[in-house]
């Protein structure tokens, strides 16, 4: 018997998994690896820190090509592919006995997680919703702050066991057996192949329909485009400021909350992230301007960065409100730019936007823990004011793009 009930959450809770897997190897994996890699290995922390951006910019590379790719070998293939390439990548890690062997994992390493990340999640789900498209992404997104739950004590606790070569075998080849199978299952074909419609709507009103207001901007006319150019600069502003505050957020945490409250901590932040994603994910389903929204999430992180700032890193309660802020606005950072991309492009570029609006991010992000580190090694404080100007950069520059041609 035909099953007519609307697929398109199906294919959410499918990306939610990718998502869990993509991040959890390719985003939360390498922090981890660098220490296991560097305890094994005995060597300089500089070097394995130089891996994991090479991790990182390796895939920034594949994933602003990533529309080329889904366009040849299509979104299920792609994503087999991409947990395949992880599993290996993450094996040759492991195994690396010299640092050459090391940086060509990095290679393969960092292709499966393009293959597995934002992009590839905003492609998973666009074909299936469009006034939905918000609470969509805002739902498989959260299987990235899940991923980071899940994974980052379960390397640990797994390479403990197992040893790291073990750990990665049996976490590479998991996510390998699971993407292949959601993807044949849930990626091959969209609504049109099963007599469905986005959002499982047979004529949604037209006040419902989200519609780009501007026209497509084919070649380069995108990197001349202003609402391009502020929403790429506002994401890599705020996902900097992001990436290199986490990165030593529990280290900071540990001396005034002691090692297993500033686990608790991070798992606070994480929990914060999903309640503030689902919340604006829902919200912006029913209208709202997005990059007001995207503008607000980074005055939100600013907070946060100022009650880091204020604790002095000894005030257990500030640096809790500290969490609870930053946090709600955590998840909001990577989920926000496809949404804005929907509402400010026509479809036939917004899959373009994405992708290389999360290369351009994920480049400089690769940057941002050093970054941070050399502001710790002057002074801690200076990481949560960096934190805040940054974030209020980010935020004036989304609401740069709307100046111009944006619907009332």
């Amino acid at each position: 018997m035909l099953d007519t009930r609307f697929r398109g959450w199906r294919v959410t809770w499918a990306a939610f998994v990718v998502a869990v897997f993509g991040w959890g190897v390719g985003f939360y994996g390498p922090p981890v690896f660098l220490f296991a890699v560097q305890e094994s290995r005995g060597w300089p922390v500089a070097l394995v820190a130089a891996a994991v951006t090479c991790h990182f910019l390796c895939g920034a590379v594949i994933v602003a090509n990533l529309p080329l790719i889904h366009a040849r070998f299509g979104i299920a293939g792609v994503t087999r592919l991409g947990g395949c390439l992880s599993g290996v990548g993450v094996l040759g890690w492991a195994l690396a006995a010299s640092p050459w062997q090391l940086f060509a994992a990095t290679l393969v390493s960092g292709a499966g997680w393009a293959m597995t990340g934002g992009a590839a999640i905003n492609a998973m789900i666009s074909p299936w919703f469009q006034r939905l498209r918000p609470a969509a992404l805002g739902t498989a997104f959260n299987g990235a702050s899940i991923g980071g739950v899940v994974f980052s004590p379960l390397w640990v606790a797994l390479i403990g066991l197992l040893g790291f070569a073990g750990a990665s075998a049996v976490i590479g080849g998991a996510m390998a057996l699971v993407l292949w199978w959601l993807a044949g299952r849930y990626f091959a074909a969209g609504p049109a192949a099963y007599g469905q419609t986005p959002d499982g709507e047979t004529s949604p009103p037209a006040s419902a329909r989200v519609e780009p207001v501007h026209a497509a901007l084919p070649g380069r006319a995108l990197w001349r485009n202003r609402r391009f150019s502020t929403l790429a600069i506002a994401t890599s502003l705020g996902l900097f400021a992001q990436v290199g505050l986490i990165a030593h957020l529990v280290s900071l945490l540990v001396t005034p909350m002691g090692a297993q409250n500033a686990g608790l901590g991070a798992g606070l932040a994480t929990i914060c992230a999903v309640i503030g994603r689902t919340t604006l994910g829902w919200l912006l389903s029913a209208g709202g301007d997005r990059r007001i929204a995207a503008a607000a999430n980074g005055a939100l992180q600013i907070a946060g960065s100022l009650a880091f700032l204020a604790s002095g890193g000894f005030d257990v309660t500030l640096l809790l409100l500290g969490i609870v802020l930053f946090g709600l606005g955590l998840g909001n950072v990577t989920s926000l730019p496809p949404m804005i991309a929907q509402r400010d492009f026509t479809p036939l570029d917004t899959a373009r936007v994405v992708a290389l609006v999360t290369a351009c991010s994920q480049g400089a992000y690769a940057f941002a823990p050093a970054a941070f580190g050399l502001l710790r090694s002057v002074e801690t404080g200076w990481i949560f004011v960096a934190s805040a100007l940054i974030q209020l950069a980010a935020a004036l520059v989304f609401l740069a793009g709307r100046k111009s041609g944006h619907r009332k």
